[in-house]
């Protein structure tokens, strides 16, 4: 996947904001820190497209990436930080689940997990939500060289059991840092957006 042109178009905080497009979108999600930034940079190849923040909990809206004129990358605010207020944490609930709903350009969600420890109850929720709604999602597993060779099996079996994965549902290890899998990661959105 050879990425020529990505440029945040716009952030939305509800509908009436979501750009007047057909493209297919791709949303990511996942709780604060688990590396969603430094996925958007790598997966994209740029610095710096995507803020990485010491702060968890930095992005607050949906932050729409046009990548090639040929898709967009949604970028929503990571859930499971407690320094966000309760009724934040609500607003943005309501804000990602109002775009799920209705988005008819959605192709696919990623959601990313980190590989170093087991999944935590809003990721389980939240994957048992996208399954509800037959939603198509691709699981990433963040971090991969984080963990030991001797231990990375282990690993991959306790996210499969703790998420109820099934044997056919989509899902890749990844390390922004030695970009493990990247090539895996851009055929799967290849697939998605052709």
């Amino acid at each position: 996947m050879n990425i020529s042109d990505a440029k945040l178009v716009l952030s939305a905080v509800s509908k009436e904001h979501y750009p007047e497009s057909t493209l297919p979108e791709i949303l990511l999600s996942g709780r604060s820190n688990v590396g969603k930034s430094s996925f958007i940079n790598t997966v994209l190849n740029r610095k710096n497209l995507a803020y990485i923040s010491g702060k968890p909990g930095k992005t607050q809206t949906l932050n729409f990436y046009l990548i090639n004129d040929a898709f967009y990358f949604v970028d929503v605010p990571g859930y499971g930080y407690a320094k966000v207020s309760k009724q934040s944490r609500i607003e943005f609930g309501e804000m990602i689940e109002e775009y799920l709903q209705y988005r008819e350009q959605l192709s696919l969600i990623v959601l990313l997990v980190d590989f170093r420890h087991p999944p935590s109850e809003d990721d389980k929720i939240m994957y048992e939500y996208l399954r509800a709604y037959n939603l198509p999602t691709l699981v990433v597993a963040t971090k991969y060289d984080k963990v030991k060779p001797s231990m990375r099996s282990k690993h991959e079996k306790m996210i499969r059991y703790e998420l109820k994965l099934a044997a056919d549902d989509l899902f890749v290890t990844f390390s922004a840092t030695t970009k493990h899998n990247l090539d895996v990661i851009h055929e799967i959105l290849e697939g998605v957006i052709s």
